[in-house]
């Protein structure tokens, strides 16, 4: 063969080589991006497997609970008369009173103890975060963790159930440290096999592992219950008695506290636990009563309990990042500190919590949990603008008249045009289906029928296309679902009768009597023409002819119109004829009785101005997890107009518009019990000034006090680190929907100047435990006079923007504040947790990427730098939204992008040991790196949300009102709206 001969033949085998390796590789990724769709539909509940549907789980009828929710529900003595709520609610639905407190009953229930199988979920995603996520350990009181039973509400936000002890040792059986019940108290009816058998899967009903009630065991903690483990077989029996008794499930997490080189310690995806742990709906949202608060947080009886006003204290940077401790020394980080996995936790202000943390759609979306206020207030709105168009799958929600205790409420669905009145509770507007479907996704949002759930996804991680849950296949296959459905009538019944206002003239009248009545009618004044445009469900009649109410724009006009209809609207609220009339209605003495003190009307997010990345979630998309739960009429939306952000360094500005689709929208929220919910704005960071870090109830030496009233020292330490730093740019990049506005200015990513005050709050022993003492070293105390405190705070934070948290690092200066790390950080993986690829083959992957998995088989990459601003990464999208044409652009974004990605973390090096964290040399070393490499502006042109300053907007009455200047309020203007708001 001549010489041509052999290069025409090497030159094709190597391009037949070339192929076959981007063929295979294209395979691969395909294999990972494309979700199994021979599966879709064809997988069973545990309850269908063994045989059960849905009638099997009756709600519970048990009054428990009944001194809940400020005693509404007990049966009043004898000829004397029923609430006033239960009178209302039993002659709108066509029900005898007593019939409508035992609906209502039966709905508590539902929310605070039924769990729906969800159990086995919660279990799983300990495997999914790397054993950070363990509730089993958050139940515990075990001395060698930060937390227990004594300091369950200062230090994680939970409720503790009432008639429980803390536990002193471990049980018999498991060593586990978990809440006993007080033997003076009665059995918690909700575990009465008899009447609530569970559901026989696994080894449940064998070799002494009990089946148990279907709600679970109580376990202490309001909202969590616990079920045996149905995995827990002989053999994973025996390894728990050989290697995690004595301590070791607490103090283990490598297997060196054991002397069997099998024990592998907790640390470990391959751990059995002896519970799964079961989530009900009262978890994030019980907390206790505004206006009979506990005298002492952790020991609160039944009474000071409410099911309503969302879980304003929890602190999901604790709960879901279970190795937590106060910092020992107050400029020293904790460990934990140095795991970017519990950075990205620790974004979520106390009180809010990203509900598609786990269907993730690639942007970190703390939100507050919603309060439930005024729902028979709520009705009259969801008349006027609440129509929806519903078609195929989300015609498959359940609605009022399909049940007979709510088939009075039918008038809100027309099934022969599928067009549902409805209220939106999600902050985005997005659940649209009827108030029922809204009530029915939460459940499969916290793991119902999960085996069908996480086929459409990649919980928590991502990189899987995502496509929709099916109602219909969880109707044939789940009787948890059915069940479900069949329970949320009594929900929304409950909801009806318990959902009262809490207000501050019944618990603390003293606020509002110094109030002068000529300050009071201003405010009332300043409030109709400032505030109730988007906070009161009773503006006045649009004129006729003006096409706000009619045509296209009738009931709403929500579709792909809206824009044009919200348009009309905002401009008529603005005419002086709008204010006259709305004063009038402010002013009438039964306003606040009977005011939702909010609207159905979505506002769009360039007018707000908040944070976008609530608005342009996507989750609810057409083909997306949710598509069964919004509207057609929500997926014709139109886009918003285009947004202003911030470069994460620079502080430069850039131009961000969403797509539409149902993008770009915000629910607004109501105003009931303002006085009580602070902080505000749609993620609770107006009015959250720092991140406490309490150690009240912690003793270094792991001791206990000898009572829940005794505390240990204080340590606060507040915010970010301030440290001040330049940045290098060739310009602001351009990415996807967004450009550069202006450059930014030449500098390094280096430090400039760094100070203590994020952390400078130092030890201080003087607070007080216990209500109604005002305590300034302690605000989220729940009593009235922190609550005020909060209030006038957060109140004043949003009338005077200018006094909002501002970000210390961007050069400059940006209208807020960014989530940013505080500290040297690692994206850690234990070796327990990584792939079966990478921990077979360890040696392998040490010698390819020794950066990233080390000698023993961990995962690291990083460090990065104290002050990194965190969603730049975590909102980095991974794939294409589902409406996305040009897919294939997106990809080759990434492919771009992957050299810059990769090179940087090689360049960081992956030493991610704590004690090297915790020296200035990583943090000199990681700055270093970033101003060397593309690496933030790289990843800025890869967000989903570049929208990073997360407390601005909502500017309202402030210099910066978009009305102009004919609407900035006077400071008396300010403060008589703050003083009418009072009476919220």
């Amino acid at each position: 063969m001549t010489v041509g001969g052999v290069v025409k033949w090497t030159a094709i085998v190597i391009g037949v080589l070339v192929v076959a390796l981007l063929l295979t590789a294209f395979l691969v990724v395909r294999s990972l991006v494309e979700p199994d769709h021979e599966r879709f539909g064809n997988v069973l509940d545990e309850a269908t497997k063994a045989g059960l549907d849905r009638t099997h789980f009756k709600a519970a009828a048990d009054e428990h609970m009944i001194e809940m929710d400020k005693g509404l529900l007990k049966k009043p003595p004898p000829g004397e008369p029923y609430p006033a709520t239960i009178v209302a609610v039993a002659d709108i639905l066509g029900l005898t009173p007593e019939e409508t407190r035992v609906r209502a009953v039966k709905g508590q229930n539902t929310w605070n103890v039924w769990t729906g199988g969800n159990d086995r979920f919660w279990d799983e995603l300990a495997g999914i975060t790397a054993g950070a996520f363990d509730l089993l350990k958050i139940l515990s009181s075990h001395p060698d963790q930060g937390y227990g039973r004594y300091n369950r509400w200062h230090y994680l936000g939970l409720v503790n159930e009432p008639c429980f002890e803390q536990a002193t040792a471990g049980d018999s059986k498991y060593g586990l440290w978990l809440d006993r019940p007080d033997t003076k108290c009665g059995k918690d009816p909700y575990e009465n096999v008899g009447e609530y058998r569970g559901v026989k899967t696994g080894v449940r009903g064998e070799n002494g592992v009990e089946v148990g009630s279907y709600y679970g065991r109580a376990t202490g903690v309001l909202g969590l219950r616990l079920f045996s483990n149905p995995n827990f077989d002989q053999e994973a029996a025996e390894y728990w008695q050989k290697c995690m008794t004595d301590g070791r499930f607490y103090t283990d997490h490598d297997g060196s506290g054991s002397d069997d080189p099998e024990c592998r310690g907790y640390q470990d995806a391959k751990l059995v636990r002896p519970y799964r742990v079961g989530m009900s709906c009262g978890f994030c949202h019980v907390g206790p009563s505004p206006v009979k608060p506990p005298i002492d947080p952790e020991t609160p009886q039944w009474a000071n309990i409410n099911s309503n006003p969302g879980a304003q204290y929890f602190w999901v940077d604790r709960i879901f990042f279970h190795e937590t401790r106060p910092r020992d020394e107050v400029d020293v980080p904790a460990d934990h500190e140095h795991n970017f996995i519990f950075q990205l936790f620790h974004t979520n202000p106390p009180g809010s919590l990203d509900t598609s943390l786990v269907s993730t759609d690639y942007i970190n979306n703390p939100r507050t949990m919603n309060a439930v206020y005024n729902v028979i207030a709520r009705l009259e709105p969801m008349k006027r603008w609440g129509q929806e168009e519903l078609t195929d799958g989300e015609m498959d929600n359940k609605q009022f008249q399909d049940y007979e205790q709510t088939k009075a409420l039918g008038g809100f669905w027309d099934a022969q045009t599928g067009r549902i009145l409805t209220a939106r509770v999600l902050k985005d507007g997005a659940d649209s289906v009827g108030i029922l479907g809204a009530l029915n996704r939460v459940y499969l949002n916290i793991g119902l029928f999960s085996e069908e759930w996480t086929l459409h996804f990649r919980p928590v991680i991502g990189g899987q296309k995502i496509s929709p849950i099916k109602i219909a296949d969880a109707q044939r296959n789940s009787a948890y679902w059915g069940a479900t459905e069949d329970q949320t009538a009594d929900m929304a019944i409950f909801f009806l009768v318990t959902a009262t206002p809490d207000l501050l003239k019944d618990v603390a009248p003293e606020y509002l009597q110094s109030i002068e009545p000529e300050v009071l009618e201003r405010g009332k004044e300043v409030f109709a023409a400032n505030c109730a445009a988007c906070h009161s469900g009773h503006p006045p009649e649009a004129p006729q002819g003006s096409g706000i109410d009619e045509g296209i724009c009738g009931n709403g006009g929500n579709g792909p119109d809206y824009r044009k209809c919200w348009d009309r609207y905002w401009e008529w609220t603005q005419t002086d004829e709008f204010i006259e009339r709305m004063t009038e209605i402010v002013k009438e003495d039964k306003f606040l009785e009977n005011d939702f003190l909010s609207t159905e009307r979505r506002v769009p997010s360039d007018l707000l101005g908040t944070n976008a990345c609530s608005p342009i979630a996507t989750n609810a998309l057409e083909g997306d997890i949710w598509d069964n739960f919004s509207s057609t009429s929500y997926k014709n939306l139109p886009p918003v107009g285009e947004l202003t952000v911030h470069h994460p360094v620079s502080g430069a500005e850039m131009s961000f518009t969403p797509k539409g689709a149902g993008r770009g929208y915000t629910r607004p929220a109501s105003l009931v019990s303002l006085w009580s919910t602070a902080p505000y704005l749609l993620n609770n960071s107006v009015g959250f000034e720092d991140y406490p870090y309490t150690r009240k109830g912690y003793y270094v030496d792991g001791g206990y006090p000898s009572s829940v009233r005794e505390y240990g020292q204080t340590n606060e330490y507040t915010g970010y680190a301030e440290t001040q730093r330049t940045y290098a740019s060739e310009g602001t990049p351009a990415g996807e929907g967004y450009a550069s506005r202006s450059e930014a200015p030449r500098g390094g990513y280096a430090s400039k100047a760094s100070a203590k005050a994020g952390y400078g709050a130092g030890y201080d022993t003087s607070y007080s435990s216990e209500c109604p003492a005002p305590d300034d070293k302690d605000p989220y105390l729940p009593c009235v006079a922190n609550r005020m405190r909060l209030f006038e705070l957060s109140i004043d934070r949003l009338l005077n923007p200018e006094r909002r948290r501002k970000d210390p690092l961007t050069e400059l200066e940006v209208p807020g504040y960014m989530y940013r790390t505080t500290a040297t950080s690692c994206v850690k993986i234990p070796k327990g947790y990584v792939p079966d690829l990478v921990s077979n083959n360890v040696g392998f992957f040490n010698w390819l990427a020794p950066w990233a998995v080390d000698e023993e088989g961990n995962i690291a990459l990083g460090p990065l730098p104290k002050g990194f601003p965190i969603n730049v990464l975590v909102n980095t999208k991974l794939l294409p939204d589902n409406d996305e044409d040009d897919t294939w652009s997106h990809y080759w974004r990434l492919i771009k992008a992957a050299p810059t990605l990769l090179s940087t973390f090689k360049k960081l090096g992956g030493n991610c040991d704590n004690d090297y964290l915790k020296q200035s040399t990583a943090q000199a070393h990681a700055e270093q790196v970033l101003q060397d490499t593309n690496f933030v502006d790289t990843l800025v042109g890869l967000s989903k949300c570049p929208d990073y300053v997360v407390n601005k907007g909502h500017y309202f009455g402030s210099h910066l009102d978009p009305r102009g200047g004919d609407f900035v309020l006077s400071a008396a203007d300010k403060q008589a709206l703050i003083q009418y708001l009072k009476h919220f």
